[in-house]
């Protein structure tokens, strides 16, 4: 009910420190206006009851004392506060570009590189409400798994389906930048990103790496690249002739120059070395930090004078009280 009240006189409401010592000094009154008589014997008047005229004649007094009370609040010109916001938000359309290869199943991450490389993206997508992102799968070759979207639920949905073996194995990191590029570069958006993220050295593909580079920085779409792999030998899980999982260690290959020279030739972009889970979360911080949606806010605000209605009522209880002391106490 009083959500939002200001005063435009507050320094007004001083004046109801008067309403107690108007009361205090009423009661003191009311007690001196006792009469006295000296008689010896008050039994014959013991059964005289105040009349109800006698019982309501304070009433008259706390009128005067609300009428009092409600000039004064009125005098301090109480107003609504209302306000309004307009937010203009300059969204950023990013494209998450994901090596679904064989090798994403090496087991230096927990439970698997794929797998750990889900979920961080996961957490991404849920921080940037705001932003268009899309998904784009690659192995021996490339597709995009959802255009860009500001629906983040079936993004979640279909990021969480993608599993390796659906493509022909292999790395065709080209073709992946590539299938990335072609769904930005008619992006109206103020910033416009692609996070490539893989595990080994480009082998396959029609596109070469450095030249899709080059052409994405012509979009001025700016590249970030991830290369995800402990250093040294990782636990591969294979199947033996009885069926059996077995592991195996295999070495960790990453082409990290390719891979810096790819993010280093578009504007600001830069090449992320990741050896776990944790690391890996911290590039992904670190990039949205980067990366962060511009949201312009202009605030309204309006005040609206509520104080007619106090005033009505305090003339109101002054012309009760007026009525009440001519006619009924009279």
């Amino acid at each position: 009910m009083f959500h939002n009240i200001t005063f435009a006189n507050p320094w007004v409401l001083l004046g109801l420190i008067l309403v107690p010592l108007l009361i205090a000094w009423y009661i003191w009154r009311y007690r001196k206006q006792d009469p006295t008589i000296r008689i010896s014997d008050l039994s014959l008047i013991n059964d005289v009851k105040p009349t109800l005229r006698q019982r309501l004649r304070p009433l008259l007094y706390v009128l005067r004392v609300l009428a009092i009370t409600a000039l004064i609040i009125a005098l301090a010109r109480p107003q609504r506060q209302m306000s309004r916001e307009e937010m203009q938000v300059e969204g950023i359309d990013v494209v998450l570009a994901m090596d679904i290869s064989g090798s994403m199943m090496a087991e230096d991450f927990r439970p698997n590189r794929l797998e750990a490389a889900k979920k961080v993206a996961a957490s991404f997508i849920e921080g940037r409400k705001d932003d268009r992102i899309g998904l784009v799968v690659f192995a021996g070759e490339a597709f995009t798994q959802i255009p860009l979207t500001i629906d983040h639920h079936v993004l979640l949905d279909q990021l969480s389906h993608i599993k390796t073996g659906i493509i022909k194995d292999g790395t065709a990191m080209g073709d992946g930048l590539a299938t990335a590029v072609n769904r930005l570069k008619e992006s109206k958006a103020k910033s416009k990103v692609i996070i490539l993220l893989t595990d080994g050295i480009n082998n396959q593909g029609s596109v070469d790496p450095q030249n899709a580079a080059e052409i994405a920085a012509l979009y001025d779409i700016r590249l970030y690249t991830i290369g995800v792999g402990t250093r040294g030998m990782a636990p591969y899980p294979f199947k033996d002739q009885f069926g059996r999982t077995v592991y195996q260690n295999v070495p960790v290959e990453i082409d990290e120059n390719l891979l810096t020279s790819m993010a280093q030739s578009t504007k600001d972009g830069k090449y992320f070395r990741s050896t776990n889970k944790q690391s890996l979360e911290n590039i992904f911080s670190e990039i949205d930090r980067m990366e962060k949606t511009k949201v312009d806010v202009t605030r309204y605000e309006n005040y609206k004078d509520i104080y007619l209605p106090l005033l009505l009522f305090a003339l109101a209880c002054l012309g009760l009280e007026l009525l009440l002391q001519l006619l009924y106490f009279k």
